[in-house]
């Protein structure tokens, strides 16, 4: 397989940047291509402005989403976002690799998002009817693709359980999983989670890295996170509301949006997380 990562961290030396070398290890080992996108090292350029979009009239009003649809449609992204997005076409497998900053990725990331995801390329497509609302959620430029997280995590487990103050670590990386991933067509699969990464020692790391190694050998087998398919039938268009009686027992908020089935680790253990929402999140 071809794989792809994007890598947010600003210290090489980081544990992130240690993970980051175990997977690239391990994935070449298997016989997989891999390329890095380095985003602190490319000093990639975060924000949206009006460099992006070289066509947009200098006294015109500048409209993100409508710039980004001119400017993929005529070819003239700036060359760091073509780029880009020629790794996520020629790639197989996308892992986004971040610690988890107030609760979401680094600015670095989304930046990367914002651009590279662009009107036509990663939304804005296909047709949007009273059958159908565009090509997303299961279906879209990337469907038939995998992706996964590999994010590291200051507090403790207990703190992103189910109970915990923190909130369940599914529900805090749905709008990635689901809102990124997911919409432009990606297979997701559990993301792999490392809590108290200030304080992991030698044994921890060593234990670590065997995780993540296995998980990069199972990445064509491990199954997706069973998000619903826009399009299949479980949603009322054009409201986009999903049909009544399909929700599981007790189910409410991002739980809604995943079809009911027995939660299973990439181990094949039965997930101490909570199956209402993805419940799968893989964690040492």
């Amino acid at each position: 397989m071809k794989v792809l990562i994007v890598f947010a961290h600003p210290e090489p030396r980081s544990l992130n940047g240690s993970l980051r070398d175990v997977a690239v290890r391990e994935l070449e080992s298997e016989g997989h291509e891999v390329r890095v996108s380095d985003l602190y090292a490319q000093g990639w350029t975060s924000d949206v402005g009006r460099a992006d979009f070289p066509l947009l009239s200098p006294d015109a009003r500048l409209a993100p989403a409508a710039a980004s649809k001119q400017a993929f449609e005529s070819g003239t992204l700036t060359a760091d976002v073509k780029a880009e997005i020629e790794k996520l076409l020629w790639a197989d497998v996308l892992i986004l690799q971040f610690p988890l900053w107030w609760f979401g990725m680094p600015a670095m990331l989304k930046g990367w998002v914002d651009r590279v995801f662009a009107y036509g390329f990663a939304y804005g497509v296909g047709e949007h009817s009273d059958r159908r609302w565009g090509d997303r959620y299961g279906e879209g430029r990337l469907a038939g693709k995998r992706a996964m997280l590999i994010v590291t995590a200051g507090g403790w487990q207990e703190h992103y359980s189910a109970r915990g103050i923190n909130g369940p670590i599914d529900d805090l990386l749905f709008p990635i999983n689901h809102g990124i991933l997911y919409y432009p067509g990606y297979d997701v699969l559990p993301p792999f989670v490392v809590y108290k990464a200030d304080k992991l020692d030698e044994a921890g790391f060593q234990a670590t890295a065997e995780h993540l190694r296995e998980r990069m050998r199972t990445l064509a087998t491990t199954s997706p996170i069973p998000y619903r398919r826009q399009n299949g039938g479980d949603y009322l268009i054009p409201s986009m509301q999903l049909r009544a009686g399909l929700e599981h027992s007790g189910a409410t908020g991002f739980a809604l949006h995943a079809e009911q089935v027995e939660a299973r680790s990439p181990n094949d253990e039965a997930s101490s997380m909570r199956s209402t929402t993805d419940g799968c999140a893989a964690t040492v």
